[in-house]
């Protein structure tokens, strides 16, 4: 596997069975520091509003073929991640 398209896959929401994609958003809400008093229904209110999100394209769901770890992000975190990947695998010999 060499470059970040072969190695990482984009997965459609509609894909995953929904106890695991609000799981997913559920840990990237705590991992971006949500309050989860902001919403007055604590993290189901987020996990809602990230759904939302999701579905508008604002949220991306991706998975990594290599480690089978699956993440969920931002368009612009998932820019910076390519430009990340591919530098460090520019530096590798080969």
């Amino acid at each position: 596997m060499n470059g970040f398209e072969d190695r990482f896959i984009t997965v459609p929401a509609t894909m995953l069975p929904e106890e695991l994609r609000r799981a997913l958003l559920g840990e990237f809400a705590t991992r971006q520091g949500y309050d989860s008093a902001d919403t007055g229904e604590g993290e189901r209110g987020w996990v809602d509003e990230l759904e939302a999100q999701l579905s508008r394209g604002e949220l991306l769901i991706i998975h990594d073929l290599l480690t089978e770890t699956t993440e969920v992000m931002t368009p612009e975190q998932r820019r910076r991640f390519i430009r990340r990947f591919d530098e460090l695998d520019d530096d590798q010999p080969g």
